[in-house]
């Protein structure tokens, strides 16, 4: 083994280990936002079995819980494209760690396609939780509206 082999490999290891120090915090950043999605899932789920509720017991529908039914269905709505953007913003930031790996392999550089790439997906995850933030106030607007007709009813 002569020296210019030996300081090649000593390049590519360190090439390796900053590519693997840069992937870290972005790994971070998939982490939250599977947690974001495992919540927003949930949320799915839930706003969904109350439609599917409401809408199979047929015998009490009335005006409040018609209303109620078009809230659950825009909270769906927002939800679904919640976590589609979402998503797409954790595929963008796995783009740009590969990215990151294969700029390593193939010994290019091109800081501009992995910086894209994040912005691409914090924009879109910074869409995603606003229309999640959406979605909470129309659930709450839901609350509102269910405490409010019962307290009338009360009186």
């Amino acid at each position: 083994m002569d020296f210019l082999s030996i300081n090649n490999t000593l390049i590519n290891i360190q090439s390796l280990s900053s590519a693997i120090r840069d992937a870290v915090a972005p790994v971070f950043l998939l982490t939250g936002i599977g947690s974001i999605l495992g919540v927003l899932v949930n949320r799915l789920g839930r706003a969904i079995d109350r439609g599917r509720n409401i809408y199979t017991n047929k015998e009490n529908h009335n005006d409040e819980t018609r209303l109620e039914y078009k809230i659950i269905i825009k909270r769906i709505a927002w939800i679904r494209r919640s976590i589609g953007l979402i998503t797409f913003a954790g595929l963008c930031v796995s783009i740009s760690i590969a990215t990151l790996f294969i700029e390593v392999g193939i010994g290019i550089n091109a800081p501009i396609l992995v910086s894209t790439f994040f912005v691409v997906s914090m924009c879109s995850l910074i869409i995603g939780l606003l229309f999640f933030l959406r979605e909470i106030f129309l659930a709450t607007q839901e609350i509102s509206f269910l405490i409010l007709n019962n307290n009338s009813g009360e009186e």
